[in-house]
C-alpha cells in the first residue's frame, strides 16, 4: 500500500497516476476523508483512555469515571469500524508508476524497448506446438480434458526432460556467483552478484498474508483458485509465498540483496482470457514456473529489476530465441507495480511475439503492507524492495522451443546448452 502520507502531500499526483491504471481516482478523496475522520476519533479515544487510566491511580469513586467508561463504549467500536474501513479502502489504492513507465490504455500501448535475434525463417511451412507435441507424443491435451476439463494438460516423455533441462540450466546460472557477476557488471560495474538461495515454498496461501501481498482483492479474487472449507487459496506463483518470507522482519543491510528462486505449479481460473489461446498449453489453469524474488533497499530497487531482465536475457539468449523487451504500460500493469517489464518470444507457430517472462518492480508497496524492513548502515530504518520475475514459465519456453527448433520431418532439435541435461540433441517420435 501506499503511505498515507505520500498520498496527503501528493493528492493530484497520485490521482493521476492511479488514473492512468484504470483506477478510479476518487479512492484517494473517499480514503483521505476517512483518514481525516479516523485520526480525530482516535485522538479523542487516546484522550478518553489517559483520563480514564488518571483517574483509576487514583483510587477513588468519580462519576467522571463512570461516565468516560459510557462514552469509551460508544466510540471505541466506531473507531474499529473506521479503521476497518480505511484499511480497505487504502489497499484498494494501487502503487504509483515510474517515470519511464509508458502510458496507454492497455497492452496495445505498452512500449518495445529492444530485441535479440531475428524471427526464425524456414523452408518449409512451421507447424505450431499444438501439432508437434501430438505428433511427438509428448503433450496430450485431449485425455487431460477428459481427467481435468479444459486448459489442462499431459507432459509426457521428451517434453518432460526438456522441462526438467530447463530447471537443471536455470539452476546453473542463479547459483553461480561467476555468472551472475558477469550479467550484474552489465548493469552496474560492481553490482551485487550475489547468487539465489532455492527454495520449495508453500502452494497454499492465507487470504490475509494474499491481500498482504496486494495478489488478493475483490476485483482480482475470481482469477483464485479458493479452498473455502480450510479458509485458504492455491497460489497463483511462487512469488505469492515467497514474498512474505520475512513478513514482520526487519533485515539488515548488510543481508542485502537476498535472492530467492522457487520452482512450483502456479494455479490461475484465466477467468478474464475465455475464447483466448484455448489451444495447447499456451494459458493454462494449471503450469509449472520458475520464479525468482528479491529483497532490497529502495535505492537499488530498480536496479535489480534492471539485473533480473539480464538474467532473463541470458537465459534466452542461451536458448537461442529470438525476443523483444517490452515496457508495459500503465494500462496494463498490476495494481503492486511500480515498473513492469515482459520478455515477449518469437512464436513461429503463431506468426508473432508472445510474452513468456515478466518482471515486477514493487517498491515498498508490498513490504509496507508485510511489514519488512531494513535497518540502514546509517541507522535509519525503512521499508524494503520487492521484486519478482519469471527465471522460466516452463510451459511457454517449451511452445518457444518446439516451435523455433522443429525440423521438416517433425522432429525438433534440442538448443545446444540443454542437451546435456536431456541427453540428445533431438526430439523424434
Amino acid at each position: 500500500m501506499l503511505d498515507i502520507n505520500f498520498i496527503r502531500e501528493n493528492k493530484e499526483s497520485v490521482k493521476k497516476a492511479i488514473s492512468t491504471k484504470n483506477f478510479d481516482p476518487s479512492l484517494v478523496d473517499r480514503v483521505l476523508v476517512l483518514d481525516e475522520k479516523r485520526r480525530k476519533l482516535l485522538l479523542e479515544v487516546e484522550g478518553l483512555r489517559a483520563k480514564k487510566n488518571r483517574i483509576a491511580e487514583e483510587k477513588k469513586p468519580s462519576d467522571e469515571g463512570k461516565k468516560i467508561k459510557e462514552e469509551l463504549k460508544d466510540k471505541e467500536p466506531e473507531l474499529v469500524k473506521l479503521q476497518d474501513e480505511y484499511k480497505v479502502l487504502l489497499y484498494r489504492i494501487p502503487n504509483i508508476v515510474s517515470k519511464d513507465t509508458p502510458v496507454g490504455k492497455d497492452e496495445s500501448e505498452s512500449k518495445p524497448i529492444r530485441n535479440w535475434g531475428k524471427p526464425t525463417k524456414f523452408d518449409f511451412k512451421p507447424k505450431d506446438h499444438v501439432e508437434l507435441g501430438r505428433n511427438l507424443g509428448i503433450i496430450d491435451t485431449e485425455t487431460a480434458g477428459k481427467v481435468s476439463g479444459a486448459r489442462f494438460n499431459y507432459l509426457k516423455g521428451d517434453a518432460v526432460l526438456l522441462e526438467n533441462a530447463l530447471y537443471q540450466f536455470a539452476m546453473s546460472v542463479l547459483l553461480d556467483e561467476k555468472v551472475l557477476r558477469g550479467i550484474s557488471d552489465k548493469v552496474e560495474m560492481k553490482y551485487s552478484p550475489k547468487a539465489f538461495i532455492p527454495v520449495l515454498p508453500p502452494l497454499f496461501i492465507n487470504p490475509d498474508v494474499y491481500e498482504k501481498m496486494a495478489r488478493l482483492s475483490p476485483d482480482t479474487e475470481i482469477e483464485k483458485y479458493a479452498i473455502p472449507r480450510d479458509k485458504q487459496y492455491l497460489i497463483g506463483s511462487a512469488e505469492h509465498t515467497l514474498g512474505p518470507l520475512h513478513m514482520g522482519q526487519v533485515l539488515e543491510e548488510k543481508e542485502l540483496p537476498l535472492r530467492y528462486f522457487a520452482y512450483t505449479p502456479a494455479f490461475r481460473r484465466e477467468a478474464g482470457s475465455y475464447g483466448k489461446d484455448t489451444k495447447g498449453i499456451l494459458r493454462q489453469h494449471q503450469f509449472n514456473k520458475l520464479e525468482m524474488e528479491s529483497f532490497t533497499t529502495l535505492k537499488d530497487g530498480v536496479k535489480e529489476q534492471d539485473f533480473f531482465v539480464a538474467i532473463q536475457e541470458r537465459l534466452m539468449q542461451s536458448l537461442e530465441i529470438p525476443y523483444q523487451v517490452v515496457a508495459i504500460c500503465t494500462g496494463d500493469m498490476g495494481g503492486p507495480d511500480y515498473r513492469q517489464i515482459d520478455i515477449e518470444c518469437w512464436l513461429p507457430g503463431q506468426g508473432k511475439f508472445r510474452e513468456t517472462h515478466t518482471s515486477d518492480y514493487m517498491t515498498d508497496y508490498q513490504s509496507r503492507r508485510l511489514g519488512t524492513k531494513v535497518k540502514l548502515e546509517s541507522g535509519d530504518i525503512e521499508y524494503v524492495g520487492m521484486n519478482d520475475a519469471t527465471a522460466f514459465a516452463m510451459g511457454r519456453t517449451i511452445i518457444a522451443i518446439l516451435e523455433n527448433y522443429q525440423e521438416k520431418d517433425g522432429s525438433v532439435r534440442v538448443p545446444t546448452v540443454l542437451q546435456k541435461w536431456m541427453g540428445k540433441d533431438k526430439i523424434t517420435r
